[in-house]
């Protein structure tokens, strides 16, 4: 089971780019929707947030409002298998988009080309038929350049059956600062990543729009990555925090899907209730605002 999902934060899209993203993957399917109701903080019936699966890789999708923009720090490497398959895909996500690296050869891909979608979210998308289909790419700029390796390292270290696969560093005259790193690829549970330190300077930087939702089982879970994860960070409401890299986390028992997705709306009630109190969720709270009669 993949207990590290992509969360993308929407204005009023998320159902939209949830159902564009699954019409261009194959092995594709939406998941579970949450959507507004009596009282909440939308139009009832919209949707509040969804899980959808692209390539059998989840993502969760929210309608959160106008407060966060997405940004490139956090885009979705794709592995292309064919040429019919690369072209495919960049020409329906440019479509509206934004390009920023155009679709061609490059030295460290036959085919290459990363854009933005008309939705804001970025995709790097290269010829390697390699595995796996989807993985996110963190890109360390501004004041958080130079700090990809320490930042993997400290997220190679918090989770468990986690690893730093491979770090390629800037040369002498290889366009970056020499030393700082030009790709590294990390597994967290199993789960790949990809992280560099931009080479260029961009007017942007990790937003809490694009966060990394951790699933835990156990409140012993979720007080060790709240601890390790927001220390020298910000912490926030309802499970959020952003790390001392800028890196933004959600850390949410697995428990808690469970009680939102009941179709007894009061108990739903009782729990966001109880859930707009904290910063680091406690289980027993939200099970007894849940069992509460």
């Amino acid at each position: 089971m993949q207990s590290i999902t992509p969360f993308l934060w929407f204005d009023d899209q998320a159902e939209e780019a949830m159902n564009f993203y699954v019409s261009l993957f194959k092995h594709s399917k939406t998941g579970s929707i949450i959507r507004y109701g009596e009282g909440g903080r939308g139009p009832i019936g919209k949707v509040m947030s969804a899980t959808f699966e692209l390539d059998g890789y989840e993502f969760i999708a929210l309608n959160g409002g106008p407060v966060f923009k997405i940004t490139p720090s956090i885009s979705f490497f794709v592995n292309c298998t064919s040429e019919e398959d690369i072209g495919g895909l960049w020409q329906k996500l440019s479509d509206g988009g934004t390009v920023m690296m155009e679709l061609a050869q490059y030295p460290f891909s036959e085919k290459f080309g990363w854009v933005s979608d008309r939705f804001g979210v970025s995709w790097q998308l290269s010829l390697t038929r390699s595995t796996p289909r989807i993985a996110p790419f963190l890109m360390f700029s501004g004041e958080q350049f130079g700090k990809a390796e320490e930042a993997i390292t400290l997220y190679t270290s918090a989770f468990e059956n986690s690893r730093i696969m491979a770090i390629n560093r800037y040369g002498n005259n290889q366009g970056g600062k020499e030393g700082t790193v030009m790709l590294a690829r990390f597994q967290l549970r199993g789960q790949e990543f990809m992280a560099i330190d931009a080479a260029m300077e961009h007017a942007f930087n990790f937003t809490p729009a694009i966060s990394l939702f951790v699933k835990c089982e156990s409140q012993k879970e979720v007080d060790h990555f709240w601890d390790v994860l927001s220390n020298g960070g910000e912490q926030g409401q309802c499970g959020w925090l952003k790390d001392r890299y800028g890196v933004s986390w959600q850390i949410v028992p697995t428990v808690l899907g469970t009680m939102l997705q009941d179709k007894d709306h009061d108990k739903t009630k009782r729990v966001i209730e109880a859930l707009l109190q904290m910063t680091k969720l406690d289980i027993a709270t939200l099970q007894n605002a849940y069992d509460q009669h």
